[in-house]
């Protein structure tokens, strides 16, 4: 970044209709923060990218205080999802002296960036009981991670979609 480059960022210049100046901006938090600074109010164009500079500066100051939100994002429905249920696919794993067994595999995240899995044996446990297994698994772990109605929000996610 050229130093002119660094000495304009967050800072953007509006000339449009009567509106003349510069537009300061900061994001925290998925919230945007701006202010306009007019050049007809701040003694012309110079004057008021001065002071935007400075505000740009306080506000990039003030920003940086304000703890970041973890933010978790629902993922409701995956057109390639072929088991039924988001989070469980039947994979085939290599164990032992290569021998391959399949399993329903199961994963999540307890916490945003935290992939947690685990999976259940068709051997040991037959076709539909492995899968039973491991849905009940996955539905167990989202209501501890997002609470207990996590399944009523999809649903209502899903009839909304639905009907648009």
């Amino acid at each position: 970044m050229t130093q002119q480059t660094i000495a304009m960022k967050g800072i953007a210049r509006i000339e449009s209709g009567s509106t003349h100046g510069w537009f300061v901006r900061g994001y925290c938090n998925g919230k945007t923060h701006s202010k306009l600074f007019s050049d007809r109010k701040n003694g012309g164009k110079d004057e008021a990218l001065a002071l935007a500079q400075v505000h740009r500066d306080q506000l990039h100051a003030h920003l940086e205080t304000i703890p970041k939100e973890a933010r978790r994002r629902l993922v409701v429905s995956d057109s390639r999802n072929t088991a039924g249920e988001l989070g469980v696919s039947r994979i085939t794993k290599t164990g032992q002296n290569d021998v391959e067994y399949a399993c329903h595999s199961v994963s999540w995240r307890p916490d945003p960036g935290v992939p947690k899995s685990t999976s259940f044996s068709v051997k040991k446990y037959g076709e539909e009981k492995a899968f039973k297994m491991a849905v009940e698994h996955r539905r167990k772990m989202m209501r501890e991670t997002h609470g207990a109605d996590i399944y009523r929000k999809i649903n209502a996610e899903h009839r909304k979609r639905e009907s648009t």
